[in-house]
Parts: C-alpha cells; structure tokens; sequence
C-alpha cells in the first residue's frame, strides 16, 4: 500500500506578510493532496487567527474525515499545539507532553491510524507529531521522555511507525538517537556518516533543516521533497515536506 504524508509547521496560519491567511494553507494542502498530514502549531480559539478552530477548518477545507489535536500551550484567550489530518479512521489518539522543567510548553502527539491495503488485511499505523523545543539539550532530553512513554515502549519495533515534525534541530544531532538507537530510517535526507537534508526554513530561503519524517517496522521510502509552490514562500515561515512511503 503507497500513501503520502506531509509535515508542516504552519505558524499559526500567519505568514512572513504577518497576515492571517488561513486559505494559503488549504491552497498547500489540496495541492500535495497528502494521506496524512501532520502540522505545528495550530491555533484553536486564539485571537490572531479570528479564534478559528484551525485543526477542523483545515480539515474540512481540504477533505480530511479524521483528524485530532493535541494542544500544548495555553494562551491568554486560546491555545495551539499539533493536529493530525487523516483520510484514514484515527482509531486512538493521545498528547504525550514532552514539557522540560519551566520551558515552554511542548508535546508529541500520538495517533494510531487504521489503513487497509488493497487484498490484504486492515494494518494500523502508529503516528507520533511532534514539536520540539529551541536549545540542543533540551532536544534531547525530549527524544528520551519519548522513548521513554508508554505510548512509545509498548510498541513492537516491527510495526510500522512514523514520528515527523518540527525537531528545532538545525545541527542533525537527532537524527543518530533515532536512526542508530531506536532503529528508524529518515526519509528526509540523513544518511550515516553524511548529511543531505532537506532545508525547510527558513521558507523564503531555507537553510535549515528543521522539519524531519523518520519511520520504522514494514515501511519503505520512495521519494521526499519540499513544496516548490510559490505560495509556499510566504504562507508561513517553514516549508512543507512531503514524502511517499509503502507499507510492506
């Protein structure tokens, strides 16, 4: 079974213009048409986004039936966090927060979704959405409190498994802890020994590669990019990435 996913850091639907416009998204989501998106900050009831409910909008918009959040900060009047859009039933969904002493607020959301491949029968697809936090070390420190969740531990290393996001990890020092330690593959450009990321931001230029997708347990990577739209430039301050995957 093929299907295509996409991660996006949508700055709350706010773009580098600082207007709120929440159809440049839609425009980028119906144009890579992606199974399962996951996006990053995503405001819900907060003033600068005239208190949208940004998660079921987009998903409406674009025609997702699925989608969940998991909201991690709580604003003076709203709050935002990670959303994951599905065409495919979202079968569980659960916030792991991932909250370093008195930072700020981050979390990883964890869905598990049901796909169904032609002949065969229902598989499910663990999906962990991720936003982390600004200095190395508490990077870091995050990956562990998610290798460390229940939501993580219980899984068999065998199933397939997606975590993508925005890791703030413009060094590639994440990509080791997931690759050598926790057994995963990058679809977004880290090899062994040599990096050739995909850069994601910042949009208008990019130079760093912050936004990842790394999977595990029967999945194989055809093809990763970044949205080449125009509008893509300025809708937000991150770029998209997009990837086809197959599960074996």
């Amino acid at each position: 079974m093929q299907f295509k996913i996409l991660t996006y850091n949508i700055h709350h639907a706010i773009g580098l213009d600082r207007r709120f416009r929440l159809e440049r998204i839609v425009e980028i989501l119906d144009h890579h048409q992606a199974d399962i998106a996951l996006l990053q900050e995503v405001d819900s009831g907060a003033p600068r986004s005239r208190e949208m409910d940004l998660a079921k909008e987009l998903a409406q918009a674009s025609g997702y039936p699925h989608y969940a959040v998991g909201h991690n900060v709580t604003l003076r009047k709203g709050r935002y966090g990670n959303a994951t859009l599905s065409r495919y039933p979202i079968l569980r969904e659960r916030n792991i927060d991932l909250t370093i002493g008195g930072r700020k607020r981050r979390g990883c959301q964890h869905t598990t979704i049901q796909t169904e491949r032609p002949g065969a029968n229902v598989r499910e697809l663990e999906v962990f959405n991720l936003h982390l936090g600004l200095s190395a070390r508490e990077r870091q420190r995050q990956v562990g409190l998610l290798a460390r969740s229940t939501e993580f531990t219980g899984l068999d290393p065998t199933y397939p498994c997606l975590v993508g996001g925005d890791f703030n990890d413009w060094r590639g020092l994440l990509s080791p802890m997931f690759i050598e330690l926790l057994g995963f593959e990058c679809a977004t450009g880290y090899e062994y020994g040599s990096h050739r990321p995909l850069r994601t931001y910042p949009s208008f230029s990019p130079t760093g590669s912050l936004d990842k997708l790394f999977y595990r347990g029967g999945i194989r990577a055809a093809n990763a990019r970044v949205c080449r739209l125009g509008v893509s430039r300025v809708a937000s301050d991150h770029l998209p990435v997009i990837a086809d995957l197959e599960l074996v």
